[in-house]
């Protein structure tokens, strides 16, 4: 079974976004709370989020990171993060497909890669409707190229250009993708890697419907099928002896930003439950307990622990501090860390209510698990660091 890729028709009625400029009306509380009152609906049905992706570009925050010579707010990895952590309060699903559109743009204006008349189309394109992009980069036998390696996906030049054929899996907003950068080899006696350019509309796509997890269950991180697709080079190719691991980027570190949001949201749901929860035997709130002023004191740490590492490294490398770089790998696996274990905490104060299916909690907790997947992933980045400290031993 595969599903059609459906997007934004020319058609559907939405305000619209004319400079890339336009930021944040309705303004930002407002559209978290939008997005929140759908979030466990979209959760439960595993459906893609279009009416919250038309609140954010609505707001202009899908081109918030379109850099100023291009005519954009050019948004740094700060506001970026912080930004994040508020769409995350909403729908982190909601969120992570946005970054992927943001990071892409952030890309464009450090390192300008599309062929300029096709990035003129996407902004051109952005000021009607939402404009969805995303890096297709991971395989069922590659992984994550993160790790090192060569991909499946092949790119074979023919008359009118290239056609690209292989499968990727986790492509994150694969319904709603306007643009996806495919990670691929070419057909080259001497084999070339990199991006190449697919237009999501194009004939030989197939989108099978594989996203059936845990969490972020909206995000449609499907698979998606690539049958001599037309496509056209993003970057410079590469030979394959001069590919390596990526080092970590500047806004791996606003994506772990989003999971501030959902911890956040776990924080608030238990206060609430332990000020109205009144046992019988007790005779008045949960919220009176000093273990539970404890609890929910170590809950607060945590969450304001992550969000200074985050934010903090986030001001340093928006101020070109040298040395920032270096530590993200590490403010990203310190910070999940700290995130994953704050919400468990609250399940354990909340005790079975915070299972309940009917409470949000467990939700949370499905979508804070997400945020150890994403790259740099924690094994790597102490092994990585371990490395280093012994000398390359």
């Amino acid at each position: 079974m595969s599903i059609p890729w459906t997007g934004w028709a020319t058609s559907r009625a939405r305000p619209t976004v004319s400079p890339v400029t336009t930021v944040a009306a309705p303004a930002l509380p407002d559209i978290v709370r939008e997005l929140a009152a759908r979030a466990g609906e979209h959760d439960r049905d595993g459906s893609f989020p279009f009416e919250g992706i038309d609140l954010v570009h609505s707001a202009g925050i899908l081109t918030s990171t379109v850099h100023r010579r291009y005519g954009g707010r050019g948004a740094g990895v700060g506001d970026t993060a912080r930004l994040l952590a508020e769409l995350g309060r909403g729908d982190p699903s909601v969120a992570l497909v946005t970054a992927m559109t943001l990071f892409v743009h952030a890309g464009q204006g450090e390192r300008p890669s599309w062929p300029k008349e096709r990035y003129r189309e996407v902004l051109a394109e952005s000021a009607d409707r939402p404009v969805l992009i995303n890096a297709l980069r991971v395989e069922p036998a590659l992984g994550s190229p993160s790790r090192g390696g060569l991909p499946e996906t092949v790119a074979r030049r023919t008359g009118d250009g290239w056609r690209v054929t292989g499968r990727k899996i986790y492509s994150t907003g694969s319904v709603g993708l306007r643009w996806m950068i495919v990670w691929a080899r070419t057909d080259e006696p001497e084999p070339r890697v990199g991006g190449f350019l697919v237009r999501a509309d194009s004939p030989g796509i197939e989108i099978e419907p594989t996203w059936d997890h845990l969490g972020l269950r909206a995000s449609a991180s499907h698979d998606v099928l690539f049958t001599d697709v037309p496509a056209e080079p993003s970057l410079e190719l590469s030979t394959p002896d001069s590919v390596r691991p990526p080092a970590a980027q500047s806004w791996q570190l606003a994506l772990p930003a989003l999971y501030l949001g959902v911890a956040r949201n776990a924080l608030d749901w238990l206060v609430g439950f332990l000020r109205e929860r009144v046992p019988s035997g007790l005779g008045k709130p949960l919220a009176t307990l000093p273990r539970f002023h404890t609890g929910v004191g170590e809950i607060a740490t945590a969450i304001q622990g992550a969000e200074e590492l985050l934010f903090g490294l986030a001001r340093r490398l928006d101020d070109r501090d040298p040395d920032a770089p270096a530590r993200i790998g590490v403010a990203k696996a310190l910070a999940t860390r700290s995130l994953i274990a704050a919400v468990e905490q609250a399940l354990a104060l909340a005790g079975n209510p915070g299972l309940s299916r009917h409470a949000p909690l467990q939700r949370y907790y499905r979508d804070i698990l997400c945020c150890r997947v994403h790259t740099p992933q924690d094994d790597a980045v102490v092994t990585g660091l371990g490395r280093t400290v012994l000398g390359g031993t």
